[in-house]
């Protein structure tokens, strides 16, 4: 049938793109993603056979998501139309819509793609949604985005999801020999370069066979001429190669990604590995405070009273990086990414505050119990407000025999500390003071204001300038 779209393979103009001109037409030239058009895999069959249902393909640039949609475009019997989520809207959407539904009257299937799907907002995707449910369209698009997040999960529910991978470094390899000798290529000009020299290419690719392509067009162009060949120096591809694009997209997946990768070396006390995802960061242009504020939310979380002076390591790792800036601020973060790999854990803070959560969330909005109250008033006195309460400086273990939770609550523990770090010295402290309280003997005293289990909270008297 006749594709209604950009892809039509005519013949490229020697102008356009080496990529554009070396863009695969059939799965026998497609390279890579083995696991989908292998032999006998799934996607493969279901372009040979014809058989396309709603699809999106989701992997990083290059990889050939556009390229196998073309593919298809090469081999489906229905009408075949592309989009673009960048310069098309709703209207243009409904419009596509009206046209694929008089189609599919005649007996004829339209197959839409749309590249970028993910920049549709879901206005526009539920747009899509009641014409790939009635089997008016076949939807194919691609993202690089987890689709998980970006598209709407009514329509997720209707497509399969196929998943591309990077190239490997042979498969770039592979892509750049046939540049050099396919006549769309370089084939019919006599170019010197080493397999050495392509393997530097491919590394600097990362797996995007686009960016592979476009550094190989660039060093031939720029080698040096003579009348018999072009010879590409090493020097060149120096030039070519001289800042290699790494993955990492701040607002995308590859940002939450990068950020587990580092909190979960740091938790998991692998200080190499913690400092080489933070420098990714970095180099992928991450604000250097977002980093430290998650270093401020991981001392607390998963080092806590373990290790008490790690809150202010990152809160002063924070500061540093507000005062310096990049790229001075890096060693500041790398001082404090190595201080939190390397110090005890505990996680007591963390199931402490959602255990506190959970129950505020289940249970009833409890009344604060008179005897902690403030009585500032006559008449909040004549109310009981504050009747009972004991002021612990005024006892000689300077704790009181009494609860501060609501009366529902009484005996419930929220904090359970570990025997991690300095987190054992609070854990024997709370212990004996919860046998004092229980009715046990006089608990001893802290040993000094710099011990950790001094630093805790204890309300003042009930007067009136509280």
């Amino acid at each position: 049938m006749e594709q209604m779209s950009l892809f039509n393979m005519e013949d490229r103009p020697e102008t356009s793109p080496l990529a554009s001109r070396l863009r695969p037409q059939s799965l026998d030239e497609f390279v890579g993603q083995k696991h989908l058009v292998g032999p006998g895999r799934l996607l493969r069959r279901l372009i040979e056979r014809d058989e396309i249902s709603s699809m999106i393909f989701w992997g990083p640039p290059g990889v050939g998501k556009t390229t196998l949609a073309r593919i298809i475009a090469n081999k489906t019997k229905a009408d075949f139309i592309d989009f673009s989520a960048v310069t098309s809207g709703i209207k243009e959407i409904k419009e596509v819509m009206q046209r694929a539904q008089s189609s599919r009257y005649m007996g004829v299937r339209t197959l839409v793609f749309v590249d970028e799907i993910h920049r549709f907002n879901k206005a526009q995707q539920d747009a899509f949604l009641p014409y790939v449910e009635k089997g008016s369209i076949i939807l194919v698009g691609a993202t690089t985005e987890n689709p998980s997040f970006e598209i709407n999960a009514a329509l997720l529910s209707r497509c399969k999801v196929f998943v591309l991978k990077a190239l490997e470094e042979d498969d770039i390899l592979q892509l750049l020999n046939h540049a050099l000798k396919s006549p769309s290529g370089f084939g019919n000009q006599k170019v010197e370069i080493s397999q050495d020299q392509l393997k530097v290419i491919a590394r600097f690719a990362n797996g995007d066979a686009r960016t592979a392509l476009n550094t190989l067009e660039m060093a031939v162009l720029n080698g040096e001429i003579s009348a018999e060949k072009m010879t590409v120096t090493d020097e060149v591809i120096a030039q070519c190669t001289s800042r290699r694009s790494l993955l990492y997209d701040k607002t995308g997946e590859e940002h939450y990604n990068m950020i587990s990768a580092l909190h979960k070396s740091m938790r998991n006390s692998d200080p190499d590995g913690a400092v080489y995802w933070m420098c990714r960061m970095l180099d992928g242009g991450e604000d250097p405070l977002y980093i430290a504020r998650r270093l401020i939310r991981f001392a607390s979380e998963d080092v806590g009273m373990a290790d008490p002076q790690a809150l202010s390591i990152a809160v002063a790792a924070y500061q540093a990086c507000h005062f310096n800036g990049m790229p001075e601020c890096d060693v500041n973060l790398t001082q404090a990414v190595v201080y939190l790999s390397m110090a005890p854990k505990s996680n007591a803070l963390y199931t402490a505050c959602e255990a506190a959560k959970k129950d505020i969330k289940k249970r009833p909005a409890e009344p604060v119990p008179l005897h902690i109250r403030n009585a500032p008033t006559k008449l909040m006195e004549e109310l009981h407000y504050g009747e009972g309460y004991i002021y612990a400086h005024d006892t000689k273990e300077k704790l009181a025999k009494m609860t501060c939770l609501p009366d529902s609550l009484s005996g419930h523990t929220y904090y359970h500390p570990t025997d991690q770090g300095k987190e054992a010295q609070v854990a024997a402290r709370l212990k004996e003071i919860r046998a004092f309280r229980e009715g046990g003997g006089s608990p001893d005293a802290p040993k000094s204001p710099e011990d950790p289990e001094e630093n805790m909270s204890h309300e003042g008297r009930n007067t009136s300038n509280e």
